[in-house]
């Protein structure tokens, strides 16, 4: 009978375990899944600016806070909260999440998670043209300004034309994906 006792016990700490590290993985993957959503839509704003697009691919115009709301909703999704150090950016472009399950003090456990987000793109600024400065005409003379597609935005081996005039992005999967760290 103590033997019993003694596998349900360890079975229901090696779960309750299980459950904890389940819990910050989701939450971890949620932050950083939002950020990554949060991101795109950014970028969306300064897309007719090429000289900018760097920023975004490696991370400098990054990490909103409200991402951490996500991880917070996900953790309670299954039956935990975010404890210790909760939900916190990483340096490498991330989240670093700590949860703790909810439940009687005996069946509570802690796990941390890392999930972080990589560009899948790469961008190459296209060399600046040496054209002559047109001369001046009058309203309503002359050629209307061509605009110019802006090329160079490799993502996966896929090579995007970007249109001024109907500007779009590749979906944020496409742009950048988001694994766990650890």
């Amino acid at each position: 009978m103590f033997l019993a006792f003694a596998y349900f016990a360890v079975g229901q700490a090696a779960f309750t375990r299980n459950s904890a590290q389940t819990a910050a993985d989701a939450a971890a993957l949620a932050a950083a899944q939002d950020a990554r959503d949060r991101l795109r839509k950014d970028w969306l704003e300064v897309i007719l600016s090429p000289d900018q697009w760097g920023g975004f691919l490696h991370g400098v115009a990054f990490m909103d806070p409200a991402a951490c709301q996500q991880a917070g909703e996900f953790a309670a999704r299954n039956q935990a909260t975010l404890s210790g150090g909760g939900c916190a950016p990483l340096a490498s472009w991330g989240f670093r999440v700590t949860v703790r399950t909810t439940g009687a003090e005996s069946r509570q456990a802690t796990a941390s998670a890392e999930a972080v987000i990589e560009p899948r793109c790469s961008f190459t600024e296209p060399e600046p043209t040496s054209e002559p400065t047109p001369t001046p005409t009058a309203p309503g003379e002359g050629e209307e300004e061509e605009t110019i597609p802006i090329d160079g935005l490799e993502c996966a081996g896929v090579d995007w034309e970007i249109d001024p005039e109907n500007p779009t992005l590749p979906d944020a999967v496409d742009l950048f994906t988001v694994r766990l760290s650890e």
